[in-house]
């Protein structure tokens, strides 16, 4: 019963923040709790106050020195067209 509860508050925390699995995964991993993500969801009266995932990622950041790839907004290929430019303006000499 206990495994399983975590597991309902983590999905419930999921849902309601607009959280991917990486950003649990790095929130885990700095020691939150679904609570904590909850209780610091802002609302409409905080515009100063970023929304949960970019607080995440930032205090990330900031403890790790990088931010973990996000599987869900992956690097898409390149269409050829695009690939071609990027080569080109690489090439550059300034």
């Amino acid at each position: 019963m206990g495994k399983n509860k975590k597991n309902i508050d983590w999905s419930e925390a999921k849902k309601r923040c607009c959280l991917t699995q990486g950003d649990i995964h790095m929130a885990k991993e700095l020691g939150m709790t679904p609570k904590s993500l909850v209780k610091n969801i802002p609302s409409p009266s905080q515009s100063w106050k970023a929304p949960v995932k970019v607080w995440v990622r930032d205090l990330y950041e900031e403890k790790f020195g990088k931010v973990k790839s996000n599987p869900d907004k992956g690097d898409e290929p390149k269409t050829k067209k695009e690939q071609k430019t990027t080569r080109m303006d690489e090439n550059l000499p300034f």
